[in-house]
């Protein structure tokens, strides 16, 4: 062996995840002979657990999935809205509305959750949350990242109100945890136990949810009964793209995932095969190509269906191109409609891929926004809180403003891919506004350089950020790096490995054989796990 990590395949069914146990969770599912729908609940609520910064059920998130019964592609939408009091105008600066009972948009995942169980699952709830709770009740030692994650977030945290309900749930207390601690939530276990008997009604229209808002209310946070009763996860058909070949699937607006969809189709219109991979020329492509589609994002956000004919269409695509090909320094903004300074720490969500024996492939990604959300934990639940409005715009110039009762967008976007359609692969990632910018990274890897799906997820990957700013890994040659800022980007020093890059998990799937095979971020702690 080289080294790397071994390349898992199976005939049986697979999941990669972010978490060892939660990918573990969901191939339990699946070698019981549930589909992969099943799998994906087990795996959604198992992360609730052993990741809790990163997701949870109230958190948001969205799916795509090729449904093999009806031989099609959907995707499912559960990000939902700024809640129906929030007011409107009040938070001038976006820094306000981070941390704190006013940041939650309306919860979303457990919704989500229980549409994919409802839609296309075989099993039940109860049986698709019992790894979860199981997990919750006897606990897990924490890993390396769970313990980073927890000691941040108690130096983030701890001069806020909220503290000292979050501390009690996730430290017992004490302000500090160790590698290899257990992590027992005995009150994350109940409720998911009584979501497990009663249904998802219990939380949006019963009293776990007149707790989370009686909570909230004390706390003067905007979030209603009205509200909870409003969520209602949407399918719609994909947004799409053909590239080298096959047929690229993912979320539709108000999803921003158009960003990434316009970034694949200015790359199509080179020659990147042959390029050498990791050259000036390589890259300089890229970064131009996803700093040009970040800001017809941004300019552009919740475009209505003529708009993103427009946006996606052959002359604005052209236009762009001709950007590209012109060699002038690009400068713009990646993020939302006024800049801000680079974060690692925002960089806080999750994503996992599920395929089964029956040739169904689920991809979800899921998100608290922040490490742990809001920061909010509605004592006696073991439920953290979102900060999704942080997300959205405090400016209310901008394209995803916040407005009370609005859908929200957020850049999320997995995707299935298919080839004559027959599905191939499922893809998704964490990390904010960087999620459609690595996606095009890794695909161009595996797809136009041939690197298997492990090597490609592995590739030295870079984060732009506003202005002319980009993070690349260290990996890559310093004199190409050089070369790079002498054309107009400005590069600063980042680690050989970064969060800020994401943390993919993968599954490819050959029609022919029907072999799976998984791939897991090393920027993560995560893993394929095998039925």
């Amino acid at each position: 062996m080289d080294g790397s990590r071994p390349i898992v395949s199976s005939l049986t069914g697979m999941v990669a995840a972010a978490h060892p146990l939660a990918a573990q969770a969901g191939a339990g599912i699946l070698s019981k002979g549930g589909n992969a729908f099943d799998a994906a609940v087990a795996t959604a609520a198992a992360l609730n657990v052993v990741e809790p910064g990163m997701s949870g059920l109230a958190g948001q998130g969205v799916a795509a999935c090729y449904v093999a019964a009806e031989g099609r592609v959907r995707t499912l939408n559960f990000i939902t809205h700024v809640p129906m009091a929030f007011p409107e105008g009040l938070y001038k600066v976006r820094e306000d509305m981070r941390r704190g009972a006013h940041s939650p948009g309306v919860p979303g995942n457990l919704a989500g959750w229980c549409e994919l169980l409802r839609a296309h699952g075989t099993r039940s709830l109860a049986e698709t949350f019992a790894p979860a709770i199981a997990l919750a009740h006897e606990g897990f030692p924490l890993s390396e990242l769970n313990t980073r994650h927890l000691n941040k977030a108690v130096d983030v945290l701890r001069d806020l109100p909220l503290f000292e309900a979050w501390n009690a749930n996730y430290t017992g207390g004490t302000g500090q945890v160790a590698l290899h601690q257990i992590l027992r939530q005995q009150a994350l276990g109940e409720t998911l136990e009584a979501i497990a008997a009663r249904g998802p009604d219990h939380f949006y229209r019963g009293p776990l949810g007149e707790k989370l808002v009686e909570h909230l209310r004390g706390m003067r946070g905007f979030i209603s009964m009205a509200d909870l009763d409003k969520v209602q996860p949407h399918w719609s058909e994909p947004l799409t793209t053909g590239y080298r070949g096959i047929t690229i699937h993912t979320l539709p607006p108000p999803s921003e995932s158009f960003q990434f969809i316009l970034t694949m189709k200015m790359l199509e219109a080179f020659d990147i095969a042959a390029m050498e991979p990791q050259s000036v020329e390589h890259l300089d492509l890229m970064w131009r190509a996803i700093r040009l589609a970040a800001g017809e994002r941004i300019y552009n956000n919740k475009p209505d269906a003529r708009q993103l004919a427009r946006l996606l269409g052959d002359d604005n695509r052209d236009r762009l191109i001709a950007a590209i090909r012109s060699g002038k320094a690009l400068e713009g903004p990646t993020e939302q409609w006024l800049p801000r300074l680079p974060d690692p720490n925002r960089e806080n969500t999750t994503s996992f891929s599920v395929a089964d024996r029956f040739g169904n492939m689920v991809c979800v990604t899921q998100s608290l926004g922040d490490l742990f959300g809001s920061g909010v934990v509605v004592p006696g639940t073991g439920i953290c809180l979102n900060d999704f409005l942080y997300w959205a715009e405090a400016d209310l110039r901008g394209g995803n403003p916040l407005r009370a009762g609005e859908p929200l967008a957020f850049p999320t976007a997995p995707t299935i891919s298919t080839r004559d359609g027959q599905p191939i692969l499922a893809l998704g990632t964490p990390g904010s506004y960087g999620i459609l910018q690595t996606q095009p990274q890794a695909l161009v890897q595996y797809l136009d350089f041939g690197l298997g799906l492990q090597q490609a997820i592995e590739a030295p990957r870079t984060r732009l950020w506003d202005g002319r700013l980009v993070n690349p890994e260290s990996r890559i040659d310093a004199a190409v790096l050089a070369e790079l800022s002498s054309r107009g980007h400005v590069i600063e020093d980042t680690p050989p490995w970064t969060i800020l890059t994401g943390g993919m998990q993968a599954i490819s799937r050959d029609p022919d054989s029907g072999v799976l095979v998984g791939a897991a971020d090393p920027r993560r702690e995560g893993y394929a796990a095998v039925a």
